[in-house]
């Protein structure tokens, strides 16, 4: 695995070359431009926030005033989102990119770090703009805040690795493409970003702790919303998962990369 990562990183020039490009095409003509990138996550977490405040406030242990419930709900949607996106993307990774791995000689695994580059720095704009406005509000970020990197890492190995596994699957079985956005959704609301984890029955949580985005999204949390320290064993784990996972995902690629090439 170390070998791909080192091929592909010699064509670093192109992965970063390929980011700016997908950046600037993605809002090409556009007026508004990267707003509308951060657009849809506060939307979410707006009507999220408006809908569930009055209900769910008293029910997030450590959080108070008109805001404390929509700062504890976009912690969570910041982390999740990348979570998201990057496995979404990778799902189409390969049949959405036919013509490059048939025609240009570059290492396969350059397009996955270019949708993880392209993914985390979209998701460094939303947390930028989500500490401009927790700022606004008057919630400041703490020093805690310098070690969201790890949590970032974290999350980007789990989902990469989970995101080429079904990328790859989705070349022989396209279902997979439909029905991943649909369990994503239903991991979305068995994550403890909408609710505390609080408000779960003690007897069942270890259900909870078993998903790798609680760990994520409750590191996240204690560290945005509650500038607190989280538990890194749980992130350590989530970070150890995610590197077997990536390791597997780019195994299954060397064995089945013959045939995806046919398929494609």
């Amino acid at each position: 695995m170390i070998n791909k990562f080192r091929s592909a990183w010699s064509w670093r020039d192109f992965i970063l070359s390929s980011i700016l490009t997908e950046q600037r095409v993605r809002f090409a003509g556009s007026k508004l431009g990267a707003f509308w990138m951060l657009l849809r996550p506060l939307l979410e977490v707006l009507v999220y926030a408006l809908i569930l405040s009055s209900l769910m406030s008293s029910r997030v242990p450590g959080i108070s005033g008109p805001f404390g419930y929509a700062i504890y709900l976009t912690a969570g949607t910041v982390a999740w989102s990348l979570f998201s996106e990057i496995i979404t993307r990778c799902l189409s990774v390969f049949t959405s990119n036919a013509h490059l791995l048939k025609k240009i000689a570059f290492p396969p695994m350059c397009l996955p770090m270019i949708i993880s580059g392209s993914a985390v720095l979209a998701n460094l704009f939303l947390l930028a703009a989500v500490l401009l406005i927790f700022g606004f509000v008057g919630h400041l970020p703490s020093v805690q805040l310098l070690v969201l990197p790890v949590f970032i890492v974290a999350n980007v190995a789990l989902a990469l690795g989970l995101g080429l596994i079904l990328g790859t699957l989705n070349v022989f079985i396209r279902d997979i493409e439909q029905i991943v956005p649909i369990v994503l959704q239903v991991g979305f609301w068995f994550t403890p970003i909408v609710y505390s984890i609080q408000i779960i029955p003690e007897r069942f949580r270890w259900v909870y702790q078993l998903n790798p985005m609680y760990h994520i999204v409750n590191a996240y949390q204690q560290v945005l919303v509650f500038h607190r320290m989280p538990a890194m064993s749980g992130v350590f784990g989530v970070l150890l998962l995610g590197l077997v996972l990536i390791t597997l995902a780019v195994d299954l690629y060397r064995r089945a990369r013959p045939e995806i090439v046919d398929m494609l």
